[in-house]
């Protein structure tokens, strides 16, 4: 389900928001699809449940998640999230392209590594 490394700088809790976004993104986790409890993941995890439920704090904020109280958490219908996240990228990439081409990179290259999905 989740991989965490314990090694990576990035907190504990971020490592999980993303795993468990990166779930409902694919669509391995349907919308509406009841998560783990805190204390089953925390289990599974072998990690702290304030950890887990940081992290399942965050994707609720972030509009990836819902709770029912007594019920639990559910993986939420993210379509908005996913707009705003997609017009919030490709912010970054024209940024990252007027620099790049500030810098001398040629349009051709620049479509290029887009083509390519940034692997080189």
């Amino acid at each position: 389900m989740i991989k965490l490394d314990y090694r990576s700088a990035r907190p504990i809790y971020e490592q999980i928001y993303e795993g468990l976004r990166r779930l409902m993104l694919t669509g391995a986790m349907a919308e509406n699809e009841k998560l783990p409890s805190v204390r089953a993941l925390a289990s599974e995890l072998s990690i702290n449940p304030n950890t887990i439920q940081r992290a399942y704090r965050e994707l609720e904020a972030s509009g990836y998640l819902y709770s029912v109280p007594g019920k639990g958490n559910f993986a939420g219908a993210h379509h908005e999230v996913d707009e705003s996240r997609k017009t919030e990228l490709l912010k970054q990439i024209a940024d990252a392209a007027k620099e790049l081409r500030f810098l001398g990179v040629s349009e051709e290259e620049l479509l290029r590594t887009l083509s390519e999905g940034g692997n080189k």
